[in-house]
């Protein structure tokens, strides 16, 4: 999931076009929901760390798969895209998560935009990033290899807020192990799938 993605089967008549840090979390909430007209293809998570290639891949992948369903949704928000993501949605007519990014819908975006002003130094990590921790956070910014830039690149940061989507005790005692190695406080807070459970729920509706 994280270097190729996941391929779309066609059962569906509505085409997810998502992160593929989202793969499980959207899995687990169609399983839940019996929501079998949704169909899901996944573009690499490793997106997450080079935002500039979202919105082309996006588009790439609509065109190729827009003819097959009757109707396109994008699981992304805007990622880092500088709003160029949902500029390419609009002209193509599909329609995505609303918000800044998955941090935010995951807490709910009106509730993560009211702590904004006092929560600008915090670290979020989600239940993806708890279990790509290493290849997410550590190897990319080379603090494998030199873990005295730590406190270079988070200095300014205070705590972790760990977003659990799922009640899981191993992943809660990992994200805190992931605040010790980055010399943060530590903070678990319970969002489950927050706007993006609404977001999909509403395809489900007339």
């Amino acid at each position: 999931m994280t270097e190729t993605g996941l391929r779309a089967k066609g059962a569906g008549s509505i085409l997810l076009i998502a992160c593929g840090a989202l793969a499980r979390e959207i899995l687990d909430l169609k399983a839940a929901n019996g929501w079998t007209h949704l169909d899901l293809t996944c573009l690499p998570a490793k997106y997450h760390l080079y935002p500039e290639k979202i919105t082309a891949a996006v588009q790439d992948a609509v065109k190729k798969h827009r003819a097959d369903y009757d109707d396109i949704f994008v699981v992304y928000a805007d990622c880092g895209t500088g709003g160029q993501l949902q500029q390419a949605c609009d002209a193509l007519g599909v329609k995505m998560v609303a918000g800044p990014h998955c941090y935010s819908f995951f807490e709910g975006n009106d509730a993560f935009a009211a702590k904004a002003e006092e929560e600008f130094t915090a670290f979020y990590l989600t239940d993806f990033l708890v279990r790509q921790f290493d290849a997410f956070i550590v190897k990319p910014m080379g603090l494998d290899r030199h873990p005295e830039l730590r406190d270079m690149y988070f200095g300014n940061y205070d705590k972790l807020v760990y977003q659990a989507q799922t009640d899981d005790p191993e992943l809660t005692e990992k994200a805190r192990a992931c605040a010790e190695t980055l010399g943060l406080a530590f903070e678990r807070r319970y969002t489950g799938y927050g706007d993006l459970k609404t977001a999909l729920a509403d395809l489900s509706r007339p």
